[in-house]
């Protein structure tokens, strides 16, 4: 999405559901400037806390590291993310710690693992889990207080059960083939192809994201219909044909 659309789907989200929910807005970039700005925008149009990535591909520094996030914590309240596998970067534990006492920190989002939620937990910072496969654990076993989930796009009231009081061993081993496949390939191809086999969003990607082929999109079909009626459109779930779908290049 451009920078304009996403502060559009931020107000949207905020007008739709803002008196029930809060509101994280994805505001972060790997440019301070724009991470700043795009932040600034947000809470403009009512969000009521970022989420902060640290810089990819353009990496900096520990030192520039840590004003960058100090720079967009001055701006509103702010949940850390930190994803390794997409920034090649981590966010070190001390640095997290430093952080969390900005009056704007609210916590975390890690997806380094359980062992880090629970030192996060150790020391009194509020750690959102990154990882649906790991999510249950990371909340009954390490602490977390709640995940922020890709899968929960489509089996919402499964991950609302997974993160409750009570732990759900069956349930978290029943849908762990689904998340599976769900992230065979890199977030967000597997979301947007069941979104599109469920009639929940048209058949268009933007490059250079392409949706799931026939024989992919049958797996995944076995496996929703194996969860039943937690799957959210499930009876309007279908193979999406190669000729069904519009890829964008330029728009």
């Amino acid at each position: 999405m451009s920078w304009d659309e996403h502060i559009m789907l931020i107000a949207h989200t905020v007008h739709a559901f803002g008196k029930q929910i809060k509101v994280i807005g994805n505001t972060g970039s790997n440019s301070t400037r724009e991470a700043l700005h795009a932040t600034e925008q947000g809470f403009n149009v009512g969000m009521h806390a970022s989420l902060q990535i640290n810089p990819y591909y353009g990496k900096t520094s520990h030192e520039g590291l840590m004003k960058h996030f100090e720079r967009v914590l001055d701006v509103g309240p702010a949940m850390l993310y930190n994803v390794p596998p997409r920034t090649a970067q981590d966010i070190p534990t001390h640095m997290v710690e430093s952080l969390s006492r900005h009056r704007n920190f609210v916590g975390i989002k890690e997806c380094a693992g359980n062992e880090r939620v629970e030192y996060y937990t150790s020391k009194n910072i509020s750690c959102w889990s990154g990882n649906d496969d790991q999510a249950h654990d990371a909340r009954h076993h390490a602490g977390a207080v709640g995940v922020v989930s890709v899968a929960s796009n489509i089996i919402p009231g499964v991950y609302s059960k997974l993160m409750g009081d009570k732990t759900q061993p069956d349930l978290n081993a029943k849908i762990q083939d689904f998340v599976t496949w769900l992230f065979a390939e890199p977030n967000p191809i597997g979301v947007n192809t069941c979104l599109t086999m469920a009639g929940m969003v048209k058949p268009v990607f933007r490059l250079p994201y392409t949706p799931y082929g026939r024989e992919m999109q049958q797996r995944g079909l076995e496996l929703m219909q194996d969860l039943g009626e937690e799957v959210l459109g499930l009876d309007q779930l279908r193979i999406v044909e190669d000729g069904e779908f519009t890829i964008l290049d330029f728009y």
